[in-house]
């Protein structure tokens, strides 16, 4: 036990000493920190519009209906123009008589397709101008139709809030929405990198150590047992403690983003059970892949080749990513269900499920017992191959050389 207490406490310490953990553990709260000051900075020097600005746009109606309510107020307030034809509010564009002008067809009415003309780069039409058409296509289609009550209901008809009850028909106080999921989401992020980051390290140092035959002098010292377990739980330390800083600047940043930026941030909501399964996920999810990758890294000739043979869990991992959409729109679904009991997926895809929907409690304990069981399993598995293959060079095994070394150990 005192070995294995000394190899954890050597690859803790080496690990939090390795540049590439201390950038990529500080990385994340500073990059959310200069993005949130960034924006905040940005938000300052933007200058609203200036009241009573005035917007000139044309406008050719080709159905020979649309005359009226060329005045759409607003922010800016816009100037409706027509013109005969579109050459003549071409004409006008250029000589910058006007910002930019539409063509309402002949066929409008059962087409409802209107060709907007500009001399500007753009993704899409600013909101206030698509608003201001749209406005003045509905006020002049329901001209004498109906009361100016009516129309400018039909112009935004809705203003929709959807509030969620708790089991006692009260109003919950998890509202749920972008804020209550993309915190988990994020989340699950940050675990998945936390996760790969420290099996990785472990299978780039065992894979180190074999190409410079280091292995050799460690292995006449302690066991392979004593050498995976101190390994694997001296790089868990190094990964939780990441974690926890991790976990602790987001609720300090998710602060300083709904007090600064405001909007739908406002909404950010970090679950109570976030951090409780997060960090159990964590341990679990680290242990599980830690395994595999010190299986991996022992029947591996080389450091490289070890890499390549470990995307077959890696892409593994990232199936919950794939298919992201499909769990959000399906949180409760078979398939998701599925997803949250097979191990290598359930850590990310709890994650994502905690910011959509309420996991059933089978579910988790189902989860996390079959994590536990196949952990368990694993290492029995991998202390096998790690004693037989580990000082192994030069070649790797066959699976079928893999299979009757388990079932001869």
């Amino acid at each position: 036990m005192n070995k294995t207490i000394l190899i954890l406490k050597h690859e803790f310490g080496q690990t939090i000493r390795r540049k590439s953990f201390i950038i990529m553990t500080l990385a994340f709260p500073l990059l959310a920190l200069i993005a949130i000051g960034i924006f905040g900075f940005t938000q300052g020097m933007e200058k609203p519009a200036p009241p009573g600005e005035v917007v000139i746009i044309g406008y050719v109606d080709e159905m020979g209906v649309f005359s009226g309510y060329t005045e759409q107020p607003g922010e800016p307030t816009v100037i409706l123009i027509g013109y005969e034809t579109p050459e003549e509010a071409t004409g006008a564009l250029l000589a910058e008589e006007i910002s930019e002008y539409f063509i309402i067809p002949s066929d409008y009415m059962t087409t409802g397709v209107v060709a907007r003309y500009t001399l500007e780069r753009e993704l899409e039409p600013p909101g206030e101008i698509r608003w201001a058409i749209k406005s003045f296509l509905l006020s002049n289609l329901l001209r004498e139709q109906t009361s100016l009550e009516v129309t400018e209901r039909a112009k935004a008809p809705m203003a929709l809030t959807s509030i969620r009850l708790d089991e006692t028909g009260q109003v919950a106080t998890d509202q749920g929405g972008f804020g209550a999921f993309i915190v988990p989401y994020l989340f699950s992020i940050l675990l998945l990198m936390a996760i790969f980051t420290s099996s990785g390290f472990l299978l780039q140092g065992l894979g180190e150590e074999k190409e410079n035959r280091v292995i050799e002098i460690l292995l006449s010292s302690v066991s392979a047992r004593q050498l995976l377990t101190g390994k694997v739980l001296g790089l868990g330390a190094a990964g939780l403690l990441q974690m926890l800083i991790w976990l602790l600047s987001a609720g300090v940043l998710a602060r300083m983003a709904s007090t600064t930026i405001g909007g739908l941030l406002s909404t950010l909501q970090i679950p109570s059970n976030l951090l409780v399964l997060g960090l159990v996920y964590f341990i679990l999810g680290y242990l599980l892949f830690a395994i595999l990758m010190a299986g991996v890294g022992s029947i591996s000739p080389t450091a490289r080749e070890g890499q390549q043979l470990s995307m077959i869990f890696t892409m593994s991992a990232v199936i919950p990513f794939m298919i992201a959409p499909f769990i959000m729109n399906n949180p409760s679904h078979v398939v998701t269900q599925v997803l949250t009991l097979f191990p290598i997926t359930a850590p990310i895809t709890v994650m994502i499920r905690l910011g959509l929907t309420d996991i059933p409690t089978w579910e988790l304990i189902a989860s996390i017992s079959l994590l536990v069981i196949v952990i368990i399993g694993s290492l029995v598995l991998a202390a096998k191959v790690f004693r037989t293959f580990l000082l192994m060079y030069g070649k790797r095994p066959r699976l079928r050389e893999i299979i009757k070394s388990l079932r001869e150990a």
